[in-house]
């Protein structure tokens, strides 16, 4: 297993691009931000590239809502310029969400619909959009993340909020590029069942985002029982990402050394 940080949650009290440094001294060295068009990612891949970084992932926050027709042109031209981006600036992964979700007055709102869609023309939309993107994709070395988002603190409706939808996206789409990302937040916001889900879902993720619930927490701040999960994944034989998708309760080392004791074996 290999820790990635996220930028947006950790040493916020620094500007973004210096957030990279304490990472470093952390032993973190793959790095995830939200948001790509609002970041300065020219300076962040060049701090990245002098200090050994890699900028693990990251998401375009105008992609547009692939669940609506009128919305399909402006999604391939999105992710034309995300893979664009991750292509010149070394980025690896990028997110894909079946609704663009959108801060309005503080508060995360999902995209208005441009004419009422029933989820069938919706869920049909979606999946006829992801194949036209993904040749896009498969002429690049970016590999594409689907996460589902939870509508407990997202408002509006996202029609991809649980893993069994997101699981059936990958499965449907079946290319090598296109994988799940399991958010263990967003599920238990959902629809709990972790560990059914780690099984359910198994052979589809790379990747494997702690979080706790309810404040997105290290693991041990809620009421997600993580030495359970650690110790399932590790019976599944999980060698991939964990991603540090939180807000540490105190510091950042202290953090990290609460989450390691979880998830790292004696001899990791």
């Amino acid at each position: 297993m290999e820790f990635t940080g996220y930028l947006d949650f950790w040493f916020t009290d620094r500007p973004l691009v210096e957030r990279v440094e304490p990472f470093m001294d952390l032993g973190i060295k793959r790095y995830d931000v939200w948001c790509w068009r609002s970041v300065p990612m020219a300076d962040l891949a060049a701090e990245c590239k002098l200090r050994g970084g890699i900028i693990n992932s990251s998401f375009d926050e105008d992609m547009g809502n692939l669940v609506d027709p009128a919305d399909n042109e402006k999604t391939l031209k999105s992710w034309a310029e995300s893979l664009e981006m991750a292509e010149r600036y070394g980025v690896e992964h990028l997110f894909i969400f079946s609704n663009n979700v959108d801060i309005i007055d503080g508060k995360e709102w999902t995209r208005k619909l441009s004419r009422n869609i029933t989820p069938a023309e919706q869920y049909a939309n979606l999946l006829s959009q992801t194949e036209k993107i993904m040749k896009l994709v498969e002429q690049t070395n970016v590999e594409v993340w689907v996460e589902a988002l939870n509508e407990f603190h997202i408002q509006g409706g996202v029609l991809v909020h649980d893993h069994d939808l997101a699981a059936d996206w990958v499965r449907r789409i079946d290319h090598p590029q296109f994988r799940l990302s399991f958010d263990c937040f967003h599920q238990q916001r959902t629809a709990g069942n972790l560990m059914y889900g780690m099984e359910a879902y198994w052979g589809l993720y790379p990747t494997f985002h702690v979080g706790d619930v309810p404040t997105r927490q290290e693991p041990g701040t809620g009421e997600i029982n993580f030495p359970n999960i650690a110790r399932k994944l590790h019976e599944l034989g999980f060698d991939g990402l964990i991603g540090l998708e939180f807000r540490p309760s105190e510091t950042e080392e202290l953090a990290l050394e609460r989450v390691k004791e979880i998830f790292l074996k004696k001899d990791d």
